[in-house]
């Protein structure tokens, strides 16, 4: 551990752990007891954890957050100090094996998702690890297995499953207010960004996020319909770049089935000259419309005419999903995003990009 007020001191990262061995699927682990309180430790403190999750652990019944870290001791400190979190690392398995975290957060950048949560597994703790999950669908099969062998809960964030706004989407769809579901269509553009080659965020770096602001962002819609519609399957695409300005793809198009037959398609284009934002579900009477990242109110047209239902974000967007995890982990319920959902969308993910990875020769 760093000790607050001194200067860090570097320290080594920790080798991956090697992958494991093949072998034919065992039954999950007995889950441990439920806990009475959840004491939080976050690996990761980075911009995602000031506003949208950081505080939702420190609000939630039954949760506080006792310790952070980060690479550069300096800005864990830093947290630390302006969040009021006891304290802090700048060693993950220093966090991880700190006697008092009994569930560990998981912020960084996806490539290093898969190998944190296996060392947490093995810790015996359980994890809510960011989104997307990892960089592709065997690393999530690998975080699911550890969590599986070592019997602890794997949470993954998702949170717009938990979202007020988009759980009165699902309570409007099963009363029926536009009839039955048939289809789905998806829109999602917003103007390319020129960023200097040498400075790109990891979130357009494919060997570090698996992708383009496709993976980051569409993944949040994809995850959401398999919510509100039922699993995603049947899942084609085709992606390029047109913007040139990094690797990952820009522009995708998608075909997708959910549940008991909704067709599903989305067409994302992140170099063009506008911002827009829609998905809109057809029923047999009439449809519903929604932006899955703005506060804009609901839209239901129906043959009585066109209706706005107003659906705010909450202050701190992941805090609802925390509770929810947290009432899992301490027996009062269950969360709605979990590591066997989140692959799901992870597979989605991997097949509307098998054809860019490989001409790219994208691998992980």
């Amino acid at each position: 551990m760093t000790v607050p007020g001194l200067p860090p001191e570097p320290s080594a990262r920790p080798a991956a752990p090697a992958a494991p061995a093949a072998a034919a699927p065992a039954a999950p682990a007995a889950r441990r007891p439920p806990l009475t309180e959840v004491r939080w430790g976050i690996i990761g403190v980075g911009d995602v954890t000031e506003r949208k999750s950081g505080p939702g652990l420190q609000r939630a019944e039954r949760s506080s957050l006792v310790a952070v870290m980060r690479r550069d001791g300096a800005k864990a400190a830093d947290y630390a100090r302006r969040h009021g979190v006891p304290r802090w690392y700048d060693d993950a398995d220093a966090l991880i094996a700190d006697p008092e975290v009994d569930a560990v957060y998981v912020a960084t950048p996806p490539d290093s998702h898969r190998d944190h949560v296996l060392r947490v597994a093995a810790a015996g703790k359980p994890v809510y690890v960011e989104k997307p999950m990892a960089r592709t669908a065997a690393e999530c099969e690998e975080m699911i297995a550890a969590c599986d062998d070592a019997g602890v809960a794997l949470f993954v964030a998702y949170y717009r499953r938990a979202m007020p706004r988009f759980v009165t989407v699902g309570r409007m769809l099963a009363d029926g207010a536009i009839g039955t579901v048939r289809a789905v269509r998806v829109l999602g553009t917003s103007p390319g960004e020129a960023w200097e080659p040498q400075h790109l965020p990891w979130r357009v770096r494919p060997e570090t996020s698996g992708g383009g602001l496709f993976v980051d962002l569409a993944s949040h819609t994809l995850d959401l319909l398999d919510h509100l519609l039922g699993p995603i399957s049947a899942v084609s695409g085709t992606a390029s770049n047109q913007g040139g300005g990094h690797d990952a793809e820009d522009t995708v198009t998608a075909a997708f089935t959910l549940g008991d037959g909704v067709q599903g398609s989305g067409l994302w284009c992140y170099a063009a000259g506008e911002r827009r934002d829609e998905v809109e579900i057809l029923g047999t009477a009439g449809s519903l419309a929604f932006s899955s990242f703005s506060t804009e109110p609901l839209r239901v047209r129906t043959a009585d005419g066109e209706r706005s239902v107003a659906a705010p974000y909450p202050d701190v967007v992941q805090q609802p999903l925390i509770q929810a995890v947290v009432d899992e982990l301490t027996g009062r319920g269950s969360a709605p995003s979990t590591g066997r959902s989140a692959v799901r969308t992870a597979r989605a993910v991997d097949a509307v990009l098998a054809g860019y990875r490989a001409e790219r020769g994208i691998t992980f």
